[in-house]
C-alpha cells in the first residue's frame, strides 16, 4: 500500500511540475547555455506590479505556454527591483540602492537598467550565446505571447527589419495556443 501511495505521489508531482514553467536564475541559464545552447526567455517583474501577477497567473500557467517555453527556452524569472547578483558579459550587476524596509517600489536593479527595461512586466529574449535580442513590454495573453515565442525561437525576427515586414508577419501568423 505504501508503494502504491508513493507511486501515486510521484506521478502527481511530475504532472504538476509539467504544468509549470521551469524557472531558473539568469546565472543558472547562462551556465546551462554553456552545456546545451538554447535561447533564454526572461520574465522581468516587480513585487508590486499587478499586471506582472496577472501574467504569472493567466499566461505563465497556460499549458501551451508552459510546454513551449520549457521545450525551447531556458526560462528566467528576474525581479527588477531585487538583490540577485547577475554575472553577464564579464560584469556583475547588483542593486546597491535597494532598501529592504521600503514598501512598494524600490530601486531598479542595474541589470534591468542595462537591458533598458522601461515598464513591467517585460519579457526579454536572448539568443543561444546570451546576446540580447529584444524586450517585449506589457501584459500578454497566451495568444499574444505566442507570436513572440515562435518568431524568436524560429529566428524569424532576423528577417523582420521594417515595420511593414512585422505587420505582414503578424497578419499572417496563425495562433495554435488555447486559452
Amino acid at each position: 500500500m505504501k508503494n502504491l501511495l508513493l507511486i501515486f505521489l510521484c506521478v502527481l508531482c511530475s504532472y504538476t511540475q509539467a504544468q509549470e514553467i521551469q524557472w531558473m536564475s539568469m546565472n543558472e541559464a547562462l551556465e546551462a547555455q554553456k552545456k546545451e545552447p538554447k535561447k533564454i526567455f526572461m520574465d522581468v517583474y516587480t513585487n508590486w506590479c499587478g499586471p506582472c501577477k496577472l501574467l504569472d497567473k493567466r499566461t505563465f500557467h497556460n499549458k501551451d505556454v508552459v510546454s513551449y517555453v520549457n521545450k525551447h527556452y531556458y526560462a528566467v524569472k528576474f525581479n527588477a527591483e531585487g538583490t540577485e547578483e547577475v554575472k553577464y558579459n564579464d560584469f556583475t550587476y547588483t542593486n546597491p540602492n535597494y532598501k529592504p524596509d521600503r514598501k512598494g517600489r524600490n530601486s531598479q536593479h542595474f541589470f534591468a537598467n542595462a537591458l533598458k527595461i522601461t515598464g513591467y512586466p517585460s519579457m526579454v529574449f536572448f539568443d543561444e550565446k546570451a546576446n540580447l535580442i529584444a524586450p517585449v513590454v506589457g501584459y500578454k495573453t497566451p495568444q499574444q505571447l505566442e507570436i513572440y515565442l515562435k518568431m524568436i525561437y524560429n529566428n524569424d525576427y532576423k528577417k523582420l527589419t521594417t515595420s511593414e515586414a512585422w505587420q505582414k508577419y503578424e497578419k499572417s501568423f496563425v495562433s495554435t495556443f488555447t486559452n
